[in-house]
């Protein structure tokens, strides 16, 4: 059945979208025919994205398939080193350049997202977009491509960190903290707490993990 949504976007970005919402997993092979029926587009800019993909390493291959990349444990610490490293910045230079109205919109996100607590898909999607306001209010088209590409990877993690027990609301109280930083003009604050927010993630991925391991055995 052909995907509405297909009209208005390029092969590339509806397969990335299909990833990062778990449509498809980690593992999950990808066909081209059935890309294309799936998007209503013909196989031609299937391939070509498919081969773009393969080339950013979100699908690897399996035999002659091509299938949806998963991350090991020592590329999921590197992701996450790199992404503490440039959230943070971001964060800074959002302290130093924010308007107050894309201070506002932080704070109306807050509170928008108080009442997700206990829908971590629909928290996980908040989340995205928070943290993609603070990308755009730091202004520097170079570091929002990099994390961009950051972003991407983090499509590649089959779960989100908000499911686990008592994460969503500390999750809420930790993006307050960044707010007030930035809201303060405190760079240094704004650094912190943001490195802070994605080490608890983190944390909280690693003990995910060491239970789905445990659970397997």
């Amino acid at each position: 059945m052909q995907d509405p949504r297909a009209a208005h976007k390029d092969a590339y970005t509806l397969i990335l979208e299909a990833i990062d919402n778990h449509t498809y997993t980690p593992g999950d092979r990808l066909v081209e025919s059935e890309l294309a029926e799936r998007f209503g587009v013909s196989r031609t800019p299937i391939r070509e994205a498919l081969q773009r993909l393969e080339t950013q390493s979100l699908l690897t291959r399996d035999g002659r398939s091509l299938i949806v990349a998963s991350l090991d444990h020592t590329q999921l610490s590197e992701l996450y080193v790199v992404r503490g490293e440039l959230e943070g910045l971001a964060a800074r230079l959002a302290a130093r350049h924010a308007a107050p109205e894309e201070i506002k919109v932080l704070r109306d996100m807050l509170e928008e997202d108080r009442k997700l607590v206990g829908d971590p898909a629909a928290l996980s999607r908040a989340n995205r977009r928070f943290h993609s306001q603070i990308h755009l209010a730091s202004h520097n088209r170079f570091l929002m491509r990099q994390l961009d590409l950051v972003h991407r990877s983090m499509a590649l993690l089959a779960t989100t960190s908000l499911a686990a027990e008592g994460r969503s609301a500390e999750t809420l109280e930790e993006h307050s903290v960044i707010v007030a930083a930035i809201e303060a003009g405190d760079g240094d604050a704004a650094d912190k707490a943001l490195r802070d927010h994605i080490s608890e993630a983190y944390v909280t991925r690693l003990r995910l993990d060491a239970q789905a391991v445990e659970a397997a055995q």
